[in-house]
């Protein structure tokens, strides 16, 4: 799978491919227009009490990572949109782009989605 994360408060790139983004809420100051988005999918995002619970805490990543994976493969709504984007990512003609609203790139939940999708 060719699947990217990227920011979407970073501007949009050719090369982003299908553009999905993977949060709940709709990220501050972003218009539709400015999006570009393919698809919003907000029920492959960690559930508001697991993202409540987190607080982008990294130190509590590796345990978020667990219980994320865990809704991931356990609630079957999230696992009807975890199909949706699998089926997303196979339609496309190329990358993929996971797109999330947090400030750290390396504590995100897209980055463990990415992972997700690329094991699975």
């Amino acid at each position: 799978m060719n699947i990217r994360i990227k920011r979407i408060y970073d501007d949009v790139a050719d090369g982003d491919g299908c553009r999905v983004l993977v949060d709940r809420l709709w990220p501050r100051g972003v218009s539709k227009e400015r999006a570009r988005l393919d698809a919003w999918l907000k029920q492959v995002a960690p559930s508001p009490e697991l993202r409540t619970w987190w607080n982008h805490d990294p130190e509590r990543l590796d345990d978020f990572a667990i219980r994320y994976r865990a809704e991931l493969d356990g609630d079957p709504v999230t696992m009807r949109a975890v199909t949706e984007l699998r089926e997303l990512v196979a339609q496309a003609a190329g990358p993929t782009t996971l797109l999330y609203g947090a400030r750290d790139p390396a504590v995100n939940h897209a980055l463990i989605l990415a992972a997700y999708l690329d094991a699975n």
